[in-house]
């Protein structure tokens, strides 16, 4: 293994190591974990697209994950569309118009491997968009419970909830799931990434060990089983075909030299 394919491992075994870490700590020292996971996911993702795909894929992936989040969040501060009305605490490092930095670094840490696990499927090129932008709005029915029962950020109105999981709107959800339709469509059109490669193993590895262990995380460590349950059936919808195509293939490997 060459030292530039090594970096997307490393930095992935560096963000599982925080993540464990994560439910093991409380107070700032969480805070700090959640930051640096944040980091370290986004070096991931923007890393990986770099030396697989190349620097349009890379910009393409800033472009519309990175800036397009940023904007989006910005705008919901501002304005309460499309997320519902909802301000940021200074727990996550600086702000700017309201929203942390590290914020857009989450949507662009999530966005390439939801893209890239759904390059593994034999489906038209609009399922894939689809695909790719339910399961990124899915990962939130982890991500914002979580995120709420820290106190990072919290919704003026919060109701109507899902059940099980108050605090925040189910407005919020389908704001991202439109938000995610947005961006994986022109992450599509400019990235041209439209075939898996045999180098997308550390990326999909990525996208399974997010859905298991927030899965695992929520219904055991950190006492929230109804985000356990809503977001292991619905990210599921999008993560299982993938195992599945992956089991079919013998390997990610496999299942990239399958694809015409």
């Amino acid at each position: 293994m060459s030292v530039s394919k090594g970096w997307p491992w490393a930095l992935l075994g560096a963000l599982v190591l925080a993540q464990i870490c994560y439910p093991l700590t409380s107070g700032g020292t969480r805070a700090a974990i959640t930051v640096a996971t944040v980091v370290l996911g986004y070096l991931l993702s923007v890393t990986h697209a770099l030396l697989t795909r190349g620097p349009r894929a890379a910009l393409a992936l800033i472009g519309t994950a990175t800036l397009g989040g940023f904007a989006v969040e910005a705008i919901g501060v501002a304005t309460g569309f499309p997320f519902g009305t909802y301000d940021y605490s200074g727990q996550l490092g600086p702000k700017v118009l309201g929203v942390p930095l590290i914020i857009p670094l989450a949507w662009t840490w999530m966005a390439w491997p939801a893209w890239l696990a759904a390059q593994r499927l034999p489906v038209a090129r609009w399922a894939r968009i689809g695909l790719a932008a339910f399961g990124l709005a899915a990962w939130d029915l982890f991500l914002d419970p979580q995120m709420v029962a820290e106190g990072y950020w919290q919704w003026q109105s919060p109701t109507p909830a899902l059940p099980g999981v108050p605090g925040i709107p189910i407005g919020n959800y389908l704001g991202w799931l439109g938000f995610a339709v947005v961006l994986m469509t022109a992450l599509s059109f400019l990235s041209r990434v439209h075939e898996p490669r045999p180098g997308d193993t550390p990326m999909l590895a990525l996208w399974l060990w997010t859905y298991a262990s927030s899965v695992l995380a929520h219904a055991v460590f950190l006492g929230l089983p109804a985000s356990a349950a809503w977001g292991g059936v619905l990210m599921g919808a999008a993560v299982l075909p993938v195992v599945l195509q992956l089991r079919r293939s013998g390997s990610p490997l496999e299942a990239a030299r399958g694809r015409p």
